[in-house]
C-alpha cells in the first residue's frame, strides 16, 4: 500500500501543478529556491521568453547570471520578457540578456548564430535546448523535413554541434558545463516501431501526438548520446533530458486546438486548474542546469531520475538517430552548416 501511495504521489507530483506539485519524495525534491548562486557564468536559452524557457530565463538572472543569450522568434515576446525582468528583477538583470533572432529549422541561420554568440563570449556554461514545435500537425519545411524533427531536434544538434567548441573550452578551464535538452514523458507516444531509418520514416505523417512524440524521443536519445560520448572525455561537460510536467504555455492554452479544434478544450480548458506554472514547469530544468552532477539522465519534476520508454534507453537507436542526423544534414546543408563545423566529432 505504501508502495503504491508513493508511486501515485510522485506521478502528481511529477506532472501536476499546485498541491500536487509538492508531493513529491523528499529524495526527489527540489525548488527554484536551491538553485545555486550563477555569477560569473553564461548561459543560452532557445525559446526563452516564454513559458517554460522563460521560467528557466528569470530564474538565472534571479541568481545572477552574468550573461543569458535568449533565442526566439519573436522581438514583441522577448521586449514584453525584458520589460517584465526588469519591472520583477531590476534594470541590471534585464540588460544582462541578449536576445537573438532564431529560426530553428533555418540550420544556416543557426550556424550564423551561434558564431555571433561565441564571437561574443569566452565562456558558456549552459546551454539550454528548449524551444519546440508542440503537438501540432504535420508539415514539412523548406528542406523537406518534418516540422517537429527539423525543429525540435535537427535545429537543436546544429546549435549545440556549433557550441561545442565554446562548451568544450569552458569545460578545460575547470568550469562545470551543463548541456540540457527539453524532452517530455509524451516521448512513449512516439510508435513503439522507430527505426530512425531514412528520411522517409521522419516524414511519414504519425498524427499531432505521433510526430511531437518521436521528437522528444529524438531529444531523449540525443543528450544520452552526448552524455556516452561527450561526457567520458569531458568529464565537466555534462548532458541531461528532461520533462516539465503539464505546463501553463501557449502549447496547452492555444496551439493545441491547431491539432484537435474541439478534443484540445480538455487540455486547454479542463486541466487548466491542474497545470503547472512555468516556474513549476522549469524546476526540473533548473536543477539539470545548474546542480546535477551525474550525465545521461532522463530528469523528472521535481529531481526524479527515471528510466523512460525502452526506447529511450536503447543506445543502439540512439546512435542510428545520430547516424541518421549526420546523413541528413550533410545532404541537404554541407555548404551551409557542414563545411563550418556541424555535423562535427561530437566527443
Amino acid at each position: 500500500m505504501d508502495s503504491m501511495i508513493s508511486t501515485v504521489q510522485t506521478t502528481l507530483s511529477q506532472n501536476l501543478g499546485g498541491a500536487a506539485h509538492g508531493l513529491a519524495p523528499a529524495d526527489q525534491q527540489f525548488s527554484l529556491d536551491q538553485v545555486p548562486d550563477q555569477s560569473g557564468k553564461v548561459a543560452v536559452v532557445t525559446g526563452g521568453s516564454e513559458g517554460i524557457g522563460y521560467g528557466c530565463t528569470h530564474t538565472l538572472l534571479n541568481k545572477n547570471i552574468k550573461k543569458l543569450f535568449i533565442l526566439s522568434l519573436s522581438k514583441e515576446v522577448v521586449d514584453g520578457a525584458k520589460k517584465a525582468i526588469a519591472e520583477e528583477l531590476g534594470q541590471d538583470k534585464a540588460d544582462r540578456t541578449e536576445w537573438i533572432q532564431c529560426d530553428l529549422t533555418d540550420w544556416k541561420k543557426v550556424t550564423e548564430v551561434a558564431k555571433q554568440i561565441t564571437d561574443s563570449t569566452d565562456r558558456l556554461d549552459i546551454l539550454i535546448n528548449n524551444a519546440a514545435r508542440g503537438i501540432m500537425t504535420y508539415q514539412l519545411t523548406d528542406q523537406n523535413l518534418d516540422l517537429h524533427m527539423a525543429l525540435n531536434h535537427f535545429g537543436h544538434v546544429t546549435l549545440t554541434s556549433h557550441l561545442l567548441p565554446l562548451l568544450k573550452k569552458t569545460a578545460e578551464k575547470g568550469h562545470k558545463v551543463r548541456i540540457c535538452t527539453m524532452a517530455s514523458n509524451a516521448h512513449q507516444n512516439a510508435p513503439k516501431d522507430v527505426k530512425f531509418a531514412s528520411l522517409d520514416e521522419l516524414n511519414t505523417d504519425l498524427g499531432p501526438n505521433g510526430q511531437y512524440g518521436r521528437s522528444k524521443l529524438a531529444n531523449l536519445l540525443y543528450a544520452r548520446y552526448l552524455g556516452r560520448h561527450l561526457t567520458p572525455e569531458y568529464p565537466n561537460i555534462l548532458s541531461n533530458a528532461t520533462h516539465p510536467g503539464v505546463v501553463e504555455t501557449k502549447q496547452t492554452e492555444e496551439y493545441i486546438h491547431e491539432a484537435y479544434p474541439l478534443a484540445g478544450y480538455m487540455m486547454s480548458v479542463g486541466m487548466r486548474p491542474f497545470r503547472k506554472s512555468q516556474f513549476e514547469g522549469c524546476v526540473s530544468m533548473m536543477f539539470a542546469a545548474t546542480t546535477t552532477e551525474k550525465t545521461g539522465q532522463y530528469i523528472c519534476p521535481q529531481a526524479a531520475i527515471e528510466p523512460g520508454s525502452e526506447l529511450a534507453q536503447d543506445e543502439a537507436l540512439g546512435e542510428q538517430l545520430m547516424k541518421l542526423t549526420r546523413e541528413i544534414m550533410t545532404e541537404k546543408t554541407r555548404k551551409d552548416s557542414v563545411d563550418k563545423g556541424c555535423p562535427m566529432k561530437d566527443y
